[in-house]
C-alpha cells in the first residue's frame, strides 16, 4: 500500500472492514454539527423585499443604488425605525444584503433569528431605501422641497403676468423708446419660459418615476443556510472523510515489514518457513475479554484494513506439511538437547494459533515453551534449559523497531534467535478428512503464559 496509488478498491475496503468504526465516526461529526448549530451557528431566517425602478438604467448606476442600500446611513434609519432593543445600526450591517437582479430590480434582504423579524427588517429596509434614494437624487417626498418647488413656479407665473400686463401698458406708439421697452419685455417673457421649461425638465419624475417598492416582504417558513439538517449532514461526512484520508495517509506512510526475509533480517535470524493459519469467523481469546479489547473487535481496528483477504488454501493435510516442514529445519539445525522458547508478540492471535500448531506438530522429539511478550516492554525469560528461541508473528503486524526490541529483549534473556516463522491467514476449507493428528501420537511438551522475571 505504501508503494502503490490509492485506487477506489483501498476505500472499498476501508468500507468493508472498518464500516462499524465509520459508523462510530460518522455519528460523532452528526453530534458536532448538531452542537455547532447551537451553539456557532443558531437558526437564521432570511425574508426579501423587491424594488423596482422604472426607466432606463445603467449598470453603473444599479450597482451605486445597491451600494447605497446597504450603506451606514439607510442602516442606521433601519435600526431606529424598527426600535430593538439593544440593537443598532452597526449590529444590522451583518444582517442586510442587497443586489441588482434583471429587470431594473433590486432585491433587499434581512436575515434575523425569528420569521416575523426577518420580515419586518426586509421592509423597513426597503422603506427606507427608497425614501433616502428620493431624497438624495432631488426628488424627496419631504414636505419642505414639494412646497418649494411649487412656490418657484407659482413665482415665475405671476412674473410672466406681470410681464404682460407692462407689455400692454405701454405705448403702442412706434417710438424708438417704446418698441425696445416691448421688445425686452418679451425676451424677459421668453428667458422666463426657457427656465421653466428646464424646471420641467429637470424633475427626476418626468425622467425616472420614483422607486416603487413591489409589495411586502414575505414571511420566511425555512431556516437559512446552513440549516441545522445541513450542519449535520456536513459534520457527519466531513469526519466520514476525515476518517477515510485518515486510514490512506495510515497506510501509506507505513513503513511494518511484510514478508518474510524482510522481517528474518530485522530480527537477526534465518527464515524457516511460513505456515497458514485458517481464519476463524468469531474469533475468540479468553486473555482478551477487557472492555478495551471487546470494544477494539467490535470497531475492527483490533486487525488490519490493508491487508489482502485472505486466500483460499488447501486442506488441512496441506496446511500441516508446512508446519512439518518448519519442525524438520528446526531439527536439523539443534544438535541437541532440542529444546525452545516460543516468542509471540502479545496481541498476535494469528501468530499465538500458528506457534500453538508448531508445538503440536513437534511430535515428541523437541520441547516448546510458548510465551508471549508484551511489544511495548518485551520481557523474555532467562535462558535455562532452552537452546535458543523461535519468533512466531503474523506478516505485517509490527513495526521494524517493535521487532527490534524483541529481538533484543531476546538478547537480554541470552536466547539466541534461530529461527524465525511467519504466519499467514487463509481461508481454509472446511474439509475433516485429516482434521486430527492421530491418537498415537506424543504430544510434544508446551508451557504456555506470559513472560515472568528475566531482563528488559
Amino acid at each position: 500500500m505504501s508503494e502503490d496509488t490509492i485506487r477506489l478498491v483501498s476505500i472499498g475496503r476501508i468500507l468493508r472492514r472498518r464500516w462499524r468504526l465509520l459508523t462510530v465516526v460518522a455519528v460523532a461529526g452528526a453530534l458536532v454539527g448538531l452542537g455547532a448549530s447551537v451553539l456557532v451557528f443558531p437558526p437564521k431566517y432570511t425574508a426579501t423585499a423587491s424594488i423596482l425602478l422604472p426607466g432606463q438604467w445603467e449598470e453603473r448606476e444599479l450597482l451605486t443604488e445597491v451600494d447605497v442600500a446597504t450603506s451606514s446611513s439607510v442602516v442606521d434609519r433601519v435600526a431606529d425605525s424598527l426600535d430593538w432593543k439593544g440593537v443598532t445600526g452597526s449590529d444590522l450591517r451583518d444582517s442586510v444584503a442587497a443586489k441588482a437582479a434583471d429587470g431594473n430590480i433590486i432585491k433587499l434582504t434581512g436575515t434575523a433569528e425569528t420569521p416575523k423579524r426577518a420580515q419586518q427588517l426586509a421592509d423597513r429596509l426597503a422603506k427606507q431605501f427608497v425614501s433616502f434614494a428620493a431624497q438624495i437624487s432631488g426628488g424627496s417626498t419631504d414636505a419642505d422641497a414639494a412646497t418649494g418647488t411649487e412656490a418657484l413656479r407659482k413665482k415665475v407665473v405671476e412674473t410672466n403676468r406681470r410681464i404682460t400686463d407692462l407689455a400692454n401698458a405701454a405705448d403702442p406708439g412706434q417710438s424708438v423708446e417704446s418698441v425696445q421697452a416691448r421688445t425686452a419685455l418679451e425676451k424677459l417673457r421668453t428667458s422666463l419660459e426657457e427656465a421653466m421649461t428646464k424646471l420641467d425638465q429637470a424633475d427626476p419624475a418626468n425622467d425616472k418615476a420614483g422607486m416603487v417598492v413591489m409589495g411586502p416582504a414575505a414571511r420566511p417558513t425555512s431556516e437559512a443556510p446552513p440549516t441545522r439538517t445541513q450542519l449535520v449532514v456536513g459534520g457527519a461526512l466531513l469526519f466520514l472523510l476525515a476518517a477515510v484520508i485518515g486510514h490512506l495517509v495510515g497506510a501509506r506512510s507505513n513503513r511494518r515489514p511484510r514478508t518474510g526475509p524482510e522481517i528474518a533480517a530485522v530480527l537477526g535470524g534465518p527464515l524457516l518457513g511460513t505456515v497458514d493459519v485458517p481464519a476463524e469467523r468469531h474469533p475468540s481469546r479468553p486473555e482478551a475479554r477487557g472492555a478495551r479489547a471487546r470494544i477494539r473487535a467490535f470497531l475492527g481496528v483490533d486487525t488490519r484494513w490493508d491487508t489482502p483477504a485472505p486466500q483460499p488454501s488447501g486442506d488441512e493435510a496441506g496446511r500441516r506439511i508446512r508446519y512439518r516442514r518448519v519442525c524438520t529445519h528446526l531439527r536439523d539445525q539443534l544438535p541437541g538437547p532440542r529444546r525452545l522458547l516460543v516468542v509471540v508478540p502479545d496481541g498476535d492471535d494469528i501468530a499465538r494459533r500458528a506457534a500453538e500448531q508448531l508445538v503440536t506438530e513437534a511430535q515428541g522429539d523437541m520441547a516448546l515453551r510458548l510465551v508471549e511478550v508484551s511489544v511495548d516492554r518485551p520481557t523474555v525469560p532467562d535462558r535455562g534449559p532452552e537452546s535458543g528461541a523461535l519468533i512466531v508473528l503474523s506478516a505485517g503486524s509490527r513495526t521494524a523497531e517493535e521487532l527490534a526490541d524483541i529481538a533484543e529483549a531476546c538478547a537480554d534473556g541470552r536466547h539466541d534467535v534461530v529461527g524465525t516463522v511467519v504466519a499467514d491467514r487463509v481461508q481454509a476449507r472446511h474439509d475433516r478428512s485429516t482434521g486430527r493428528p492421530p491418537d498415537q501420537a506424543t504430544p510434544a511438551l508446551a508451557v504456555r503464559g506470559h513472560a515472568t522475571g528475566g531482563s528488559v
